[in-house]
């Protein structure tokens, strides 16, 4: 019999479910095993013994249920671990799978009912043997100086990186997503983490954006010259849009560039386009007149309004990426994306594909039907000459193969 030096916990209000529970986690050579028939009963043991590795949690019982033991516990942390078993509908435990997480528990999976001892032996088995978690860090992220913000800003040390937008099906780049990062001289790159907040703060959001314009344009017109066309796109706050100054420097920018609208695309998130004034949509139909793409961005991870999508003037979405890292494990999260993408064909909107990181993802986004995606399977932000080099070796080598 293996030895498992884990101490466990098993919730459970059925006598004889209880019983097949506790007999299965002692065959299976765990150290010490504790029953409760509430959370009543499971918190009262819990003062007694201490903390346990494992909590196997049923749901619904008499008494304090399963949910309510689980928000005790996440709030004083004696149970390190969760496996969830429970007859209640998949949908209800995968909203439970979302509330262990938001309470900080590590959920090991979900057995269901009634259960198997090999499953159980498996989780049992990634719990033992997983490793060491890194201890987070004491100090709190610390906003960069603001001094030091407006000084970088001035001397162009904030710099355009960009993200290549790939067609799925041939691989081939048909844009890029431009994003900002500060080139310290003697810190080297640091996150927008540390520094965007503080912009967003001191009110310089509207000269980062025209300093990328800036910058975004001439990359954009080299890869052109080289022959690469490509669309560049730039994030936009909601708030921006109600500075008058937006479409006319823009129209100032393109014609010294000589690009057209078409060529760029502003991508704002859903969040801040709930209650949209009347500047903000004159600015978005002056965007539109110019000939710009409009892309809504993080699309499902707010409350999205789908009055809100049919009355603003986008031609793209953006779907969110927590739903493809969530893709395999989640029916929802393919139904979501497989009703995105009928959506944005019913309203003549793009639908794009954030945060595919490996093919597996790729493939059975194709097999959805999605066309066009971004991710680090593709390629990480890059700065501009990397970009171009990038570009070219992707040409050289396409020419080869043929």
């Amino acid at each position: 019999m293996p030895d498992l030096p884990l101490h466990v916990l098993v919730l459970e209000d059925h006598a004889f479910q209880r019983s097949v529970a506790v007999n299965m986690l002692r065959t299976l050579g765990c150290r010490e095993v504790f029953e409760a028939s509430d959370g009543d009963q499971a918190l009262a043991m819990l003062q007694t013994v201490g903390t346990v590795d494992v909590a196997l949690c049923d749901l619904q019982m008499e008494g304090m249920d399963g949910l309510e033991f689980l928000q005790r516990v996440g709030a004083t942390g004696q149970v390190k671990s969760v496996i969830i078993s429970s007859s209640l509908s998949a949908d209800l435990r995968r909203a439970v799978h979302q509330m262990v997480a938001l309470l900080g528990l590590e959920l090991l999976g979900d057995v269901g009912k009634p259960l198997h001892i090999q499953m159980l032996a498996d989780l049992l088995d990634k719990f033992a043997n997983r490793p060491a978690m890194p201890q987070p860090p004491d100090a709190a992220i610390t906003l960069a100086d603001e001094g030091a913000v407006r000084q970088a800003l001035a001397e162009q040390q904030l710099q355009a990186w960009y993200q290549p937008k790939f067609n799925l099906h041939s691989g081939e780049v048909c844009g890029v997503e431009v994003l900002c990062r500060w080139l310290h001289p003697t810190q080297g790159v640091i996150s927008p983490a540390l520094f965007m907040p503080v912009l967003e703060r001191c009110g310089l959001l509207d000269e980062l954006l025209f300093l990328q314009l800036e910058q975004a344009l001439t990359v954009q017109r080299r890869a052109r010259e080289r022959g690469f066309p490509l669309n560049v796109a730039f994030n936009l706050q909601a708030v921006q849009l109600a500075s008058g100054e937006l479409a006319s420097t823009l129209r100032s920018l393109l014609a010294r560039h000589r690009t057209c609208g078409a060529s760029v695309t502003f991508e704002l998130t859903e969040s801040g386009l709930l209650e949209a004034p009347a500047t903000s949509l004159e600015s978005l139909v002056r965007l539109r007149m110019m000939g710009c793409r409009l892309s809504i961005d993080d699309f499902g991870a707010g409350f999205s309004s789908l009055q809100r999508l049919c009355q603003l003037p986008f031609n793209e979405i953006k779907l969110d990426a927590d739903f493809i890292r969530n893709l395999e494990h989640e029916p929802r999260c393919r139904a979501a994306i497989s009703s995105t993408l009928a959506l944005g064909e019913t309203l003549g909107m793009s639908v794009v594909i954030e945060g595919i990181e490996t093919d597996a993802q790729r493939r059975e986004l194709l097999a959805l039907g999605c066309t066009l995606g971004q991710g680090y399977w593709y390629a990480r932000p890059m700065p501009a000459d990397d970009l171009l080099n990038w570009l070219q070796q992707r040409s050289d080598q396409q020419s080869s193969d043929e």
